[in-house]
């Protein structure tokens, strides 16, 4: 029995060692989100993290389905070598379009056989509030104000008129003298010409690398209300984003498109009253947002607007 003793004892040395190396290097997945109440259509990041040993195999998160839940952007899976192996994290932002109480599942990550699940999320998804009973842009009535020089009005018209007749005989007799044509009115710009043109001049000021990073976000909101107003007749200028957002949805726009257009007015509106600052990544993404949804909106015709 003497002769065996050496041999378990090294076997149960191993072993302690095999542990060890396994308690130093332990795999932990977690989940979480950057808030637990949205509107519809509002974007939800949710993180996604895993810390495994170096070199292990495995398979990530799979995000080709959440129920009650739509996929806007999966962003890149990042890593980092830590002492305690290797730290895995991606930023997912997601969006939903049903009201209710709803849970994000536990996520696997899969190693060999094994897998390792996170915790559920829970979220609340609602709409705005509105009141109906409330008249949001109350217009006074027209206050009738005397105006003691209104004798005066036919004459000073008349007057006006005579001088100007006056001056339009003498300049069509000095045309005839002229020799050549005059050079030809500048060619009246397409709603969506105008909108290309207007965001290649924001796009050269280079408002945010100096600081003025509001006027940035107005300029770009300005630029897509008055698009929609010449190309789709919709009243733009006298609404409210959240009022925009909700005359947006009648078109047809893609759900990923009508979310990434509305978390673009919504970043705007952070900007321009909650004086967020977003990061420089951001800034290019949204001017893309509005480039691509000028250029997706030229395409629809008249008839398909639900008013």
């Amino acid at each position: 029995m003497r002769q065996y003793q050496p041999h378990i004892a090294g076997i149960l040395f191993l072993l302690l060692l095999a542990q060890s190396a396994h308690a130093q290097n332990p795999v932990s997945v977690r989940a979480g989100i950057d808030r637990q109440h949205i509107l519809i259509g509002q974007p939800l990041q949710l993180t996604l993290e895993a810390t495994v040993p170096a070199g292990t195999a495995f398979s990530w998160y799979p995000l080709d389905s959440i129920s009650h839940f739509e996929l806007i952007d999966k962003g890149v899976i990042d890593s980092v070598t830590k002492p305690e192996g290797m730290v895995y994290r991606q930023k997912v932002r997601l969006t939903s379009f049903d009201s209710s109480h709803w849970s994000i599942p536990p996520l696997p990550l899969v190693i060999g056989n094994t897998q390792y699940l996170t915790d559920s999320l829970q979220v609340d998804i609602g709409f705005s509030k509105f009141d109906p009973n409330l008249d949001y842009h109350d217009i006074k009535d027209i206050v009738e104000v005397e105006n003691p020089y209104a004798k005066w009005i036919p004459w000073i018209v008349a007057a006006i008129t005579g001088l100007s007749l006056a001056l339009v005989i003498y300049l069509v007799r000095k045309k005839k003298n002229l020799k050549g044509r005059a050079a030809p009115p500048p060619p009246i710009l397409s709603p969506y010409e105008e909108a290309v043109k207007w965001l290649e001049e924001l796009r050269q000021q280079r408002l945010p690398e100096s600081g003025q990073v509001k006027a940035y976000y107005t300029g770009l909101n300005d630029i897509l209300r008055k698009f929609i107003l010449r190309k789709l007749n919709i009243e733009t200028l006298v609404k409210t984003n959240e009022e925009l957002i909700v005359q947006l949805k009648g078109l047809p726009l893609s759900g990923e498109q009508f979310a990434q257009l509305s978390d673009a007015l919504r970043i705007s509106d952070s900007v321009k009253f909650a004086k967020y600052l977003p990061d420089e990544r951001d800034n290019e993404r949204n001017f893309r947002i509005i480039q691509s949804s000028v250029e997706l909106l030229n395409s629809i015709q008249q008839n398909s607007i639900q008013q």
